[in-house]
């Protein structure tokens, strides 16, 4: 049912995964030591930027964790890490800015986020069952034939289609909270010269952590369907 490929295929995503989580967390403390010549900390670029896109409703909060930073919709906060909130640096100031970007997206009903919002509650539900919704049907079809359990495997493969389309819909909502909050950076003149290479490379790569996540959820997806359909007479 589950072959050596399967196995693989994991084993890459997972090294990748890996290898490009951890550069990102050496640009973030590359970055970190480049202290901004402005003295702003996270929480007050923050604060700044949001004023400056005339919205008030949204708070800047400080959250546990290295890298937890988001912005969260349901209760307007910009929720900003502790090596974020209180830092002064590049790496603060892009990481602040880029979650603020979020929230101006969500005060200007930008499309694809307004997409990823609506499929937050079906990928809540069906991502996490998935696979054995497949794994069960699979079971069924190898003890009984293509034929009931070709079909919840079917199901199941349209549950994790569910979550490959979010991580792709996700990547457009990333690249233009990080384009929104580069642009404000530099028309503000938030930042130097040189900070500035250092926020634009340091949000490059926390983009690629998504972008790695949606292929690998496209090459798990696409493994499954052949398991499924290649298995039919």
């Amino acid at each position: 049912m589950i072959g050596f490929g399967y196995y693989i295929l994991i084993g890459a995503i997972a090294l990748v995964s890996w290898l490009v989580s951890n550069k990102l967390k050496s640009k973030f403390k590359q970055y970190s030591k480049v202290h901004l010549q402005n003295g702003l900390s996270g929480a007050e670029v923050a604060e700044k930027m949001l004023a400056d896109h005339g919205i008030r409703d949204v708070k800047v909060v400080s959250a546990a964790g290295m890298l937890t930073d988001h912005y969260n919709p349901k209760n307007k906060t910009v929720n900003l890490s502790e090596g974020v909130y209180n830092q002064r640096n590049a790496a603060a100031a892009a990481v602040a800015a880029h979650e603020c970007g979020h929230a101006v997206q969500h005060a200007q009903a930008y499309e694809w986020l307004t997409m990823r919002s609506r499929l937050v509650p079906i990928v809540s539900v069906t991502s996490g069952m998935s696979m054995w919704v497949v794994f069960g049907g699979l079971m069924l079809g190898a003890a009984a034939g293509v034929g009931f359990g070709f079909w919840i495997a079917v199901a199941g493969l349209i549950m994790m289609g569910f979550a490959t389309l979010f991580s792709f819909i996700t990547l457009p909502v990333e690249y233009d909270a990080s384009k929104r909050a580069l642009v404000w950076l530099k028309q503000k003149n938030m930042v130097t010269q040189q900070e500035y290479k250092g926020s634009e490379d340091a949000l490059k790569w926390a983009a690629r952590t998504y972008l790695v996540a949606a292929i690998g959820s496209l090459a798990t997806l696409f493994y499954f369907a052949l398991q499924v359909f290649g298995g039919r007479d």
